[in-house]
C-alpha cells in the first residue's frame, strides 16, 4: 500500500492511540529510538583508535615539554651529595613565566653559556629511538647543566669568612647541603680553598650559580680565573629542579634551602 493509500483515519487513530498511552510507555520508546540511533552509529577499527591515542599522547607530550616539565639527567658529579650523576629530575618551566626570574637557591637547568659543558658531560641519546623520544619529552635530554643560584643581579658573593662561609650582599651563607665542608664552602684547588675572590654586582640578566660539590664543579666562581663566561643569562634556564625520579632510592623534593631567605636584596 503506498502513501496515498493510507486511510487519514486510520492515521488519527494512531496518533490518538500514540497521545493516550501512559507516559512511561512515551518514555520507554523515545529511550529505545536513541539507543537505535547509537547502536547505528559506526565505531573506528580498533587499529585507528589505536592509531588516533597514540597522535594525541604525542601531541600532549610535546606540549608538556614545551610549557610545563621536562625531564634531564644529571651530567656530572657537581651537585653530590643531593644529586648524583645519572640521576633523572624534572624541571618545571611555569616558575620563570612572564617577568618571573631564578631565585637565590634555585637548583636550575641551563643551556651551556659557552665553554662550560665538558663533551663527556653531554649524555645525549645515543640510538635515534631515544633521540625521537627526547624530541617528544619522554626520554630525558643532555647538553645541559645544573646548579644552584648563589647570586642574581645585583648580587655581591664574597669568599669566605673565618668559618669558612660563602657570603651574599655581606649575609654568609650555612649551607648544610654540600660535600666536603671541612676546609670551606668555597671552589676548592687541592689541597687548599680557592678563598678571597669576590664576584659581582651580578649584571642584569645574569646570575651567579655553583654547584654543591665544590671541588668537582666549573661554575660561575671557577670561571673567575678560567676561560668561559662568569655569569649565565637568565634566558638560558630551561626551568628549575622540583623533583628527583630516578632511581627510586633517591626519590626526593627539591626544596628552596632556608639559608637563602635571610639575604636582603642589593643595595
Amino acid at each position: 500500500m503506498s502513501i496515498e493509500d493510507r486511510d487519514p483515519a486510520a492515521d488519527e487513530v494512531e496518533a490518538a492511540e500514540a497521545e493516550s498511552a501512559p507516559r512511561s510507555t512515551r518514555s520507554q520508546r523515545r529511550s529505545r529510538r536513541r539507543a537505535d540511533k547509537k547502536a547505528t552509529k559506526k565505531h573506528l577499527p580498533v587499529w585507528q583508535e589505536s592509531i588516533l591515542l597514540l597522535a594525541v599522547a604525542l601531541v600532549l607530550a610535546v606540549v608538556i615539554k614545551a610549557f610545563f616539565v621536562q625531564a634531564f639527567y644529571i651530567p656530572s658529579e657537581s651537585m653530590e651529595p643531593g644529586l648524583v650523576k645519572n640521576d633523572r629530575i624534572l624541571v618545571e618551566k611555569w616558575s620563570y613565566w612572564g617577568s618571573a626570574t631564578p631565585q637565590r637557591g634555585d637548583v636550575v637547568v641551563f643551556k651551556d653559556p659557552g665553554g662550560w659543558l665538558d663533551p663527556s658531560e653531554s649524555n645525549a641519546p645515543s640510538s635515534l629511538f631515544q633521540k625521537a623520544l627526547e624530541k617528544v619529552g619522554l626520554y630525558p635530554s643532555g647538553g645541559h647543566l645544573v646548579k644552584r643560584v648563589i647570586g642574581v643581579a645585583g648580587d655581591t658573593v664574597v669568599c669566605c669568612d673565618d668559618e669558612g662561609r660563602i657570603s651574599v650582599n655581606g649575609v654568609p651563607l650555612n649551607e648544610p647541603y654540600l660535600k666536603n665542608q671541612a676546609r670551606c664552602n668555597g671552589p676548592m684547588v687541592s689541597p687548599q680553598c680557592q678563598r678571597d675572590w669576590k664576584a659581582g654586582p651580578v649584571p642584569a640578566g645574569k646570575i651567579f650559580v655553583m654547584g654543591d660539590h665544590r671541588d668537582m664543579s666549573a661554575d660561575s666562581s671557577y670561571h673567575l680565573k678560567n676561560p668561559g663566561p662568569t655569569y649565565v643569562s637568565a634566558s638560558l634556564v630551561v626551568g628549575k629542579v622540583f623533583v628527583l625520579v630516578w632511581p627510586r632510592d633517591h626519590f626526593g623534593w627539591i626544596k628552596r634551602p632556608a639559608t637563602f631567605e635571610d639575604i636582603p636584596d642589593a643595595s
